[in-house]
C-alpha cells in the first residue's frame, strides 16, 4: 500500500534487503541514511513491472545522503551529498545519523 507524501527533511533510512531479481534501489544506499529532500510524486513500481505484472503507484522521494554516510570515515569530501530517488517501500523513517 502506498504512504503518503512525508515531509521534507524526514530522516529516512534505506532497507538493507538484499533480495533477488530486478530492485532499482542502489545497493550502495541500503542500510544508510538520509533525508526527505523532496517528494516527487506517485509512480508504477518498476520492480513489479519488470516482471509483466501492474505495478502498485508508490511514491517516489528524492532522499540527499551525505558523502560521510553513504563511504564512511574515509570519505574524501565528507560534507558533499548524493541525491537518489527512492520508491517509498525501500524507505523506513528514522533518526537523523549519530543522534544522541
Amino acid at each position: 500500500m502506498a504512504r503518503p507524501a512525508v515531509a521534507e527533511r524526514t530522516y529516512m533510512r534505506v532497507r538493507p534487503d538484499m533480495p533477488p531479481g530486478h530492485v532499482r534501489t542502489p545497493a550502495y544506499l541500503r542500510g544508510k541514511t538520509g533525508w526527505v529532500e523532496r517528494t516527487l510524486g506517485s509512480f508504477p513500481n518498476p520492480e513489479q513491472l519488470a516482471y509483466g505484472h501492474e505495478g502498485n503507484r508508490l511514491p517516489v522521494m528524492r532522499v540527499r545522503f551525505t558523502m560521510a554516510e553513504v563511504w564512511g570515515a574515509g570519505a574524501e569530501t565528507p560534507d558533499d551529498t548524493i541525491d537518489a530517488e527512492i520508491y517509498a517501500h525501500w524507505l523506513e523513517e528514522t533518526d537523523p545519523p549519530h543522534a544522541s
